[in-house]
């Protein structure tokens, strides 16, 4: 029997030539990942073991995006741990205010993973550069310190499943509403502990910024990953962001999966995640109109540029509805002065939208967007748990950019055909 894609990286990171399901292995690592949030853990671990250094300065990347610019004493306190650290410890890739970006588009962006690669990251959407062919997965943050020390994790060789993409997507739908579709199909115990495994020849159809959303929420149907093919969108991509050269691992035509869901994206719709799971999907047809008080745009789901660009084409040269608070926070600050530079910042402020500098901020319940009790936020963000993004007994319902926009429009989820 043959290989996944998952399976063949694992593999050749733990120096085999062949892994099986439940097999567990120890892996070398070409990146671990940590941000504001769980980096200070990490380090108190890393130190607290008697580590004597890191195992290579210029692979671990360090990225304050959670809490910052700081919200409080606390998060002051935790991003001057993690920055006394970087630098006692040379490390290269840190990223703090007015360089940093929501981690997993700054990445990818700074052409810090690439196709083949194996990358842990103690922040559970790590699972993001599946996007680019590589395996990538979130740990806890003694997993990151062992991984800063040594290089190496321990990894149990996950089952697959396949899902066969046809066809090309409508107008009006993205990879977001793919991810959200599967998520509701499947569970967001669907996957647990599977490889979501991404084939077909609808793949071609699929933008890089589509298949990073959909790898990006891997996690919330339990997956351990998820993975695109290389192809040439991929590989351009690299080519442009990247110095490193990529390494292709491709799933062998009699490789193992549990079972394969075939999906045509020309029947994929705009779909909404109501409260409180991401899992609690409905289109258009399934529900009427629902008021709302906040609409975000932004996040490391959907915080790229062309997501300000399918927004801006809806919002421009018109006012967000009175009484709506619209938050527009680009992933990166390189995403952040590219919609300067094309005019999408003034197209949002014109429309009275408030534009910010690059955080997770609201996503988590962080700052710059907290709900009250009983609001309502439309966000094109990646959970909507109970009391995610404020106040216990606010709500969360999750979408696609386009969806987002037209509903800052008119104060109600809409769809964007409407406007």
């Amino acid at each position: 029997m043959g290989m996944t894609m998952t399976q063949k990286i694992l593999a050749s990171h733990a120096g085999k030539d062949k892994v099986v399901v439940g097999e567990l292995i120890m892996a070398n690592l070409d990146l671990v990942l940590g941000n504001d949030v769980t980096s200070p853990v990490a380090i108190k671990e890393f130190e607290k073991a008697g580590c004597k250094g890191v195992f290579d300065c210029e692979k671990i990347a360090l990225v304050m995006d959670h809490f910052t610019p700081n919200k409080d004493i606390k998060a002051a306190e935790q991003t001057k741990l993690v920055r006394e650290f970087a630098g006692k410890r040379n490390i290269k890739h840190y990223y703090d205010v007015g360089e940093m970006g929501v981690e997993h588009a700054l990445l990818p962006e700074k052409g810090l993973v690439v196709s083949g690669d194996l990358v842990i990251g103690a922040d559970s959407h790590t699972c993001t550069y599946g996007a680019l062919g590589a395996f990538s997965t979130g740990v806890g943050s003694t997993d990151m310190a062992a991984g800063m020390s040594y290089g190496k994790a321990w990894f149990k060789v996950p089952s697959a499943i396949r899902f066969n993409l046809t066809g090309k997507l409508s107008k009006w739908v993205s990879g977001k509403d793919v991810i959200l579709h599967i998520i509701g199909m499947i569970g967001v115990d669907g996957a647990l502990y599977k490889s979501m495994e991404f084939s077909g020849e609808g793949v071609s159809s699929l933008s890089i910024d589509d298949r990073f959303t959909i790898c990006n929420m891997a996690i919330e149907a339990g997956a351990k990953n998820g993975i695109f093919p290389v192809d040439k969108v991929t590989l351009e991509y690299i080519k442009n962001h990247s110095k490193r050269a990529p390494v292709i691992f491709n799933a062998d035509d009699d490789a193992e999966y549990e079972k394969t869901i075939d999906i045509d994206l020309s029947k994929v719709e705009s779909t909404i995640a109501f409260p409180h799971l991401p899992s609690n999907t409905k289109t258009f047809s399934e529900f009427s109109e629902i008021k709302i008080d906040q609409v975000v745009i932004g996040s490391c789901t959907n915080g790229r540029y062309s997501d300000f660009e399918k927004a801006a084409k809806i919002i421009k040269g018109k006012k967000v509805a009175k009484g709506i608070r619209v938050l527009i926070i680009p992933a990166t600050q390189k995403i952040f002065l590219q919609m300067a530079e094309k005019g999408l910042t003034k197209i949002f402020v014109d429309a009275g939208c408030a534009v910010s500098t690059p955080t997770c901020g609201p996503c988590l319940g962080g700052h710059m967007g907290i709900l009250a009790k009983g609001e309502r936020s439309l966000a094109t963000t990646n959970r909507n748990f109970v009391g995610r993004m404020g106040h216990p007994e606010s709500e969360v319902y999750l979408c696609s950019p386009e969806v987002a926009a037209a509903s800052a429009l008119t104060g109600y989820i809409t769809h964007p055909s409407k406007i």
